[in-house]
């Protein structure tokens, strides 16, 4: 039997993705799984589903905040959010592709995240990546150069969509043994399901699934 993974769907807007990320590595090493890394777009995961963003809703935009201070102060690490937020996360999550940042991939993911929710830096700029990858020891300026390449372009398209054929509707999203677990708080969730605890009864879930809908929202159009 190989190997068990560990697929992580991520985007850097997440202040969420960023806080399981924290835990994601060591995680992993400690219960002996490969850890993948799949940067993936979150606003083509909102449009498909047909989501507002946290940040396009302004008493949760605010909520948020507070939740980001009280969590980061409760888990004893420094917090800060991006220079602005929403940004344009497109140039971070192709530097952070496999096809782009190779063996350095973990690391350029930790120093990016670092930077924008740590640090407070604008990882919306290209220059302000690359002197962020410059100073973890990495080439930003070969990187950078790697990124408007049609084929990373694609790539990044390419797991976009194969997150939505799996059903990632949001961010962090973890998959292992096809079992989706959704949010920063799911490690518990997972350990549970590694160590065949799982308090899912099939059956009843099938049933509330399936369950018809008595009423539903009118949809409207602003």
């Amino acid at each position: 039997m190989g190997k068990k993974y560990l697929d992580f769907y991520f985007d850097y807007l997440s202040p969420y993705a960023y806080f399981a990320w924290r835990k994601a590595s060591s995680f992993c090493e400690n219960r002996d799984l490969e850890l993948k890394i799949h940067p993936v777009v979150f606003g083509k995961l909102l449009d498909h589903w047909g989501q507002l963003g946290p940040a396009e809703i302004p008493p949760k935009r605010e909520w948020l905040i507070k939740y980001c201070a009280r969590y980061a102060q409760q888990h004893n690490f420094k917090f800060k959010g991006p220079q602005f937020h929403p940004f344009n996360s497109l140039s971070a999550l192709r530097l952070s592709l496999s096809e782009v940042s190779g063996q350095n991939q973990e690391k350029v993911v930790t120093a990016i995240f670092e930077a924008g929710w740590a640090e407070g830096r604008d990882i919306g700029n290209i220059r302000t990546l690359v002197s962020v990858l410059e100073s973890a020891g990495i080439d930003g300026e070969s990187l950078a150069r790697e990124i408007n390449k049609p084929s990373i372009k694609e790539q990044l398209k390419h797991n976009t969509d194969k997150a939505i054929q799996l059903g990632v509707f949001g961010i962090p999203t973890m998959i292992i043994d096809e079992q989706l677990f959704w949010g920063n708080d799911q490690f518990d969730h997972i350990a549970l399901h590694l160590e065949g605890n799982n308090p899912i009864n099939v059956e009843e879930i099938e049933k509330a699934i399936s369950r018809k809908r008595a009423i539903d929202r009118k949809k409207v159009k602003c």
